[in-house]
Parts: structure tokens; C-alpha cells; sequence
């Protein structure tokens, strides 16, 4: 079981991109948490995360998924923003499978 994960290029492409375009937004516009802007300045510079963040990342896009229905997704909603910044669509990808292939070691120990 690995201590920490690297995230791939398209996952810190994709929060590279959310930390952007919230960047060119409006104030009132601005998506993020702290700790959401903290997670993509982590992806975006492929510091390696831990099983535990990963974690919340698969809790994150699991709690988010539904956003993708909200008005302005792919453009610049805060919704679309702060996706992107966990990772974006290959973020949910990444931390699914390691955490999919974490619970199998798990069971099987």
C-alpha cells in the first residue's frame, strides 16, 4: 500500500485550469473553500497526496457529482470551478481507481 500518490498531468492540468478561472472571475463569482484552493495548488503542482486525501477527494465528486446539472457548467460556474480544482473529471477518475484498488488490498489482507 503506498504512503502517497502523484497526481497525473491532466489532474493537475484540470485544477490548474479551476484555479484560473476563478482567477478571472468577479469576486462574487469566485469558487472555492480553503481547503478546496489548497487541494488544487497541491494537484496543480503534482505534490503528492495521501490515501486519506484521496479519500476525500472520492467523497468530494461523490457529494458533487450533481453540479454538473447547475446552469454555467463548463463555462465558469462555481460549481464547474471548484470541480475543476479537485481535479476535474480525470481527478474523479484518479482518486476512484486508487481508492478502489486500495479497498482490494485491504479485503484481501
Amino acid at each position: 500500500m503506498a504512503d502517497s500518490y502523484v497526481p497525473p498531468a491532466s489532474v493537475a492540468s484540470a485544477a490548474r485550469r479551476g484555479l484560473e478561472l476563478r482567477a478571472e472571475q468577479p469576486p462574487s463569482n469566485r469558487a472555492g473553500t480553503p481547503v478546496g484552493i489548497a487541494r488544487a495548488r497541491q494537484l496543480a503542482n503534482r505534490q503528492p497526496v495521501s490515501l486519506d486525501t484521496i479519500g476525500r477527494m472520492v467523497s468530494y465528486f461523490a457529494r458533487h457529482a450533481v453540479d454538473k446539472q447547475g446552469e454555467g457548467w463548463g463555462r465558469d460556474s462555481k460549481g464547474y470551478q471548484a470541480w475543476l480544482m479537485w481535479g476535474g473529471d480525470a481527478g474523479r477518475a484518479w482518486a476512484n481507481r486508487i481508492w478502489r484498488e486500495q479497498r482490494k488490498e485491504k479485503d484481501a489482507s
